[in-house]
């Protein structure tokens, strides 16, 4: 992780950072229970002292549209959008938490082992149920929960990210190993004109 995000982005150590990725409310799986849970989640973190957001809108419509119908959300920089793309990992790294309301940044939280919080309410995936099974991911159901559930507590962000083998990993690589065993196994038609 680089240390100079923080600085890029307005933050400071001594707060509580967390990334917020809203649902995409332009996706065929959309479904605005999701943003129930968003704007609660929101309106919890800019009445909390000490905590920032860091809101990674989908796109600039949904940006403008936010900052348009929550100004207060922005006051006093309490929530900071990045002015350009920004490393996703790093990112995570310097959060104390995450939630969001899709599923690529949950699943790669999870992997680093920060907080994470799912406000998606859509059909769970197999891979999320896995993870809430395991503990490294936390599934919001109801407004409730924005409140019960997600823990703001800092994270010690001073510990190198695990880097515990894990089993999928493993079985991945030994699918493709495999497959790459019987590719070369494979007779070659000799009429083509052979690859690399």
């Amino acid at each position: 992780p680089t240390s100079s995000l923080m600085a890029e982005l307005g933050l400071r150590e001594d707060e509580m950072i967390v990334t917020v990725r809203p649902p995409a409310y332009e996706a065929h799986y959309y479904n605005p229970e999701s943003d129930v849970l968003f704007h609660e989640l929101m309106a919890r973190i800019s009445q909390t002292p000490g905590v920032r957001a860091v809101l990674l809108p989908r796109n600039v419509h949904q940006e403008k549209s936010l900052r348009a119908k929550f100004p207060g959300w922005f006051e006093d920089a309490r929530t900071v959008i990045p002015s350009r793309a920004v490393d996703g990992l790093d990112l995570l790294w310097i959060s104390d938490l995450v939630v969001s309301g899709g599923g690529t940044m949950n699943r790669e939280a999870a992997a680093l082992n920060i907080p994470v919080y799912s406000i998606f309410r859509g059909k769970t995936g197999a891979v999320d149920l896995m993870l809430e099974e395991q503990g490294r991911l936390s599934l919001i159901r109801d407004k409730d929960e924005v409140w019960s559930k997600i823990l703001l507590v800092r994270r010690d962000k001073s510990r190198p990210p695990d880097n515990t083998p894990r089993a999928a990993l493993r079985d991945i690589v030994d699918h493709v190993e495999d497959i790459i065993r019987v590719e070369r196994m494979r007779p070659r038609d000799k009429g083509k004109a052979r690859r690399g």
